[in-house]
């Protein structure tokens, strides 16, 4: 069975207001592999201004082992662009949302998150831990506030030089290589070029409770295995990923030394090696 595409709807209260928001339309991709004997689903979210087709190099070697699914996070990619919430706990709705819809067994999802998406899967493991047999976070921590992130985001956004005149330029401002070609597949043809799918302020606001604040008692809320990627030229530190360890033993820390935090897209055999090493781990400890 092939990779199928399918929108599902997502609704939920908006954030502070107490009241129904606009349901927000969510882009997915599934893999429906695995074959008998398959490993558990793994639902992977992607980070800030991505979109889910940053996966496909990592869900192509899952994918005759294990069921893979992704999708668009409201405000990017192929998904509602301007929804009324972002924040996390919109996020954490979406998740939850997306894996009854797509119908993946309670207990058994594993959730791989890269960046912002690691938070919100950080976030989803500790509020649901009926949910989520494993997580694995990839260039992503519990770690803040961080005042400067709104700032530092917008003037990213600010320095695109929309339109680009074509893929190959978008890909050579976005470091070249395939992490370069992967930023440049989330644009879309548009007046003298191609442009964005993701709006400055939705962004910006995307990431305001990072700016407020940490979130270490989410991650001291999980008991489910954990596998922490860090890049050895991202954004992850070392003390952050040992703060995590040591607040909760057991967790496992891997390292792709020579890859920046996309590492995913700079490193997608590395990293599929470390997830692939820690489900056989994880599926070896519960079967004792």
């Amino acid at each position: 069975m092939g990779t199928i595409t399918r929108t599902i709807t997502v609704t939920g209260e908006a954030e502070g207001q107490g009241e129904a928001a606009s349901p927000v339309h969510l882009h997915c991709t599934d893999s429906g592999g695995g074959g008998d004997g398959a490993g558990p689903p793994l639902l992977l979210l992607h980070g800030l201004a991505g979109h889910s087709g940053e996966w496909d190099a990592l869900a192509a070697r899952f994918a005759p082992t294990h069921r893979v699914a992704a999708f668009d996070a409201r405000g990017s990619g192929a998904s509602t662009r301007r929804p009324a919430d972002v924040s996390r706990a919109a996020h954490v709705r979406d998740v939850v949302q997306v894996a009854r819809a797509l119908r993946l067994p309670a207990g058994q999802l594993v959730l791989v998150g890269q960046s912002m998406g690691g938070i919100t899967a950080l976030l989803t493991a500790a509020a649901h831990p009926e949910l989520v047999r494993a997580l694995v976070l990839i260039e992503a921590g519990p770690d803040g506030p961080s005042p400067g992130l709104p700032e530092t985001i917008g003037a990213w956004l600010d320095s695109w030089p929309v339109p680009f005149p074509g893929a190959e330029a978008a890909a050579a401002f976005f470091g070249g290589g395939a992490a370069g070609r992967a930023w440049a597949a989330g644009l879309v043809p548009g007046p003298g070029g191609l442009h964005p799918r993701v709006d400055r302020d939705v962004m910006v606001a995307s990431v305001q409770e990072s700016a407020h604040r940490d979130f270490w008692d989410a991650w001291d809320e999980v008991r489910c295995p954990v596998l922490v990627v860090r890049a050895g030229n991202g954004m992850l530190k070392q003390r952050e990923a040992d703060r995590m360890a040591e607040r909760r033993p057991g967790t496992r820390i891997a390292v792709v030394p020579d890859a920046g935090h996309d590492v995913h897209l700079d490193d997608p055999g590395a990293v599929y090696g470390e997830v692939a090493a820690f489900l056989a781990e994880v599926e070896r400890v519960t079967a004792v």
